[in-house]
């Protein structure tokens, strides 16, 4: 899951970078509001957390500029703001959630899983297709009832892919969810990983759909 992480203070950045880089996630990283614009304007992410100081404004009108442009993305607020008032103009702006630091970095992924899963219309952690049962919560994956070992970008990948059953996906798409902006990808690197998953799984569980990505195998729907 790619994540968009607006904030100027790089040593709060860095933490929470980290943190969620090693629940799964792939974090992405702006400084200012006109970067977190362009970024949202170019790119595809999950959910975005927005710090409200920024060096070029209070992050407020950027967020209704971005709901005002069509965006659904789920967006948490996560600054040291406390006031009643400026909650409340952030949640009318379009914010969804809203946590004021110093905060507890499980608290925000369990917010996180939260603002995702309402945005697709789960009930549940726990995605079930194919046979296969991904637990979000626990980061377990079942297949038939037995346990399957997955390398990180295999998660990032398979939890990209049960998130979206129906959809093609692109191989830039799923190259940026498993490497995100910074990192230098072999050409073949993304095929490996789907061949990896084919192997643990059903070989025809991930179509390739030629010249556009690959796709869930048809038929397979989520819960």
């Amino acid at each position: 899951m790619r994540l968009l992480l607006v904030e100027d203070d790089h040593e709060i950045a860095s933490g929470i970078i980290e943190r969620l880089s090693r629940m799964g996630y792939t974090v992405e990283h702006c400084t200012t509001g006109s970067q977190a614009k362009q970024a949202l304007s170019t790119d595809e992410f999950a959910l975005a957390i927005f710090d409200l100081g920024l060096p070029d404004g209070i992050a407020i009108p950027i967020i209704r500029s971005v709901r005002q442009t069509g965006l659904t993305l789920p967006i948490l607020v996560l600054t040291a703001w406390d006031q009643v008032e400026t909650k409340v103009d952030a949640l009318n702006a379009g914010a969804d959630d809203y946590m004021v630091k110093p905060f507890d970095v499980r608290e925000l992924e369990a917010r996180i899983r939260a603002l995702v899963r309402r945005n697709h219309a789960r009930q549940t952690d726990v995605l079930a297709i194919a046979d296969i049962s991904l637990d979000l919560t626990n980061y377990q994956c079942e297949y038939r009832g037995e346990p399957v070992d997955l390398t990180q970008r295999e998660w990032l990948l398979l939890k990209e892919f049960m998130l979206n059953p129906n959809r093609i996906l692109t191989k830039d798409h799923l190259e940026a969810v498993c490497y995100g902006w910074d990192s230098d990808v072999e050409s073949n690197a993304l095929e490996v990983h789907i061949h990896h998953l084919r192997k643990k799984f059903d070989r025809s569980l991930i179509r390739t759909v030629r010249g556009m990505g690959y796709q869930l195998s048809k038929g397979s729907s989520s819960s």
